[in-house]
């Protein structure tokens, strides 16, 4: 029984042809497998710390989904055959550049762990899915300029984050995930 490809530990999104569906699932499979089986996603909180390892700011990408400007932090989903680790590097090169220099944790432990579910009332809805969340915090050193899919990065103070301005403008199903890291971080 042979294995299976090994994923290139610095696969860019540019570097995918379009033909290459590789570990990629076309829209109707990944429907079908929406409908049967949990998927599994990473979200990251960018930040920024200082020089005590103190958080400085939290950065929200600004997009427009579903016709509606929101606030969100990085998330996608976990590919076949590809480590957390991977998929972390590829998500955080692809909404916030090559440039970001994320800081990785050693430990690939989140710090929460989200579920959702396409059924309302039942845990965190996703109305596509059932899917499970493993969510990073992760500082950033370098400049983050995002992806075509968003506006703007914009960076906030834990004070910043906590207005209910500001807790409004962010994607519903985020908030929370962004809640807990301010908690996890000691705000």
């Amino acid at each position: 029984m042979s294995s299976p490809p090994e994923l290139p530990h610095n696969l860019a999104m540019t570097d995918i042809a379009s033909g290459d569906m590789g570990p990629w699932l076309s829209p109707d499979d990944l429907e079908f497998v929406r409908r049967k089986v949990p998927m599994l996603y990473l979200d990251i909180v960018p930040v920024r710390i200082d020089e005590e390892a103190q958080l400085e700011a939290i950065g929200l990408l600004l997009a427009v989904n579903d016709d509606a400007i929101t606030r969100s932090i990085v998330s996608g989903r976990v590919l076949y055959h590809e480590t957390i680790r991977e998929a972390l590097w590829r998500h955080i090169e692809k909404d916030l550049g090559g440039m970001a220099l994320p800081q990785l944790p050693v430990s690939t432990v989140p710090f929460a762990v989200g579920e959702y579910f396409p059924t309302p009332g039942v845990g965190w809805h996703d109305p596509r899915q059932h899917a499970v969340s493993l969510a990073y915090v992760v500082p950033m050193a370098g400049d983050c300029h995002p992806s075509s899919d968003a506006l703007e990065i914009t960076w906030f103070t834990p004070g910043e984050m906590r207005t209910p301005e500001l807790q409004a403008e962010i994607m519903p199903r985020q908030r929370e995930i962004v809640l807990r890291a301010l908690h996890y971080l000691g705000y």
